[in-house]
């Protein structure tokens, strides 16, 4: 592989990261957002009320796109094995 192909699969690779870990990050943002606010409005100052609702909403999202997940790793693993045949 030469320099610039290395470069593509590496850009890849974090483009595949960033995608499957933006709806957990996403998801666990929008809950202590809404947890937070609910706190202010109603005073409640319990710093460990917002780490089940966060595991919650963080559990749904992955389980809701596990499949999606699965499939964008599959189709880059298949690629790369591909081209490290190529390769060799």
């Amino acid at each position: 592989m030469s320099d610039p192909s290395i470069a593509i699969v590496l850009h890849e690779a974090l483009y595949i990261t960033a995608r499957l870990a933006a709806p957990p990050l996403l998801a666990s943002l929008a809950t202590g957002l809404i947890i937070s606010v609910l706190q202010s409005i109603t005073q409640i100052n319990e710093p460990s009320l917002i780490f089940l609702p966060k595991v919650v909403a963080v559990a749904g999202a992955v389980m809701m796109l596990g499949g999606y997940s699965v499939t964008i790793l599959t189709e880059f693993s298949h690629n790369i094995f591909s081209a490290m045949v190529h390769v060799g």
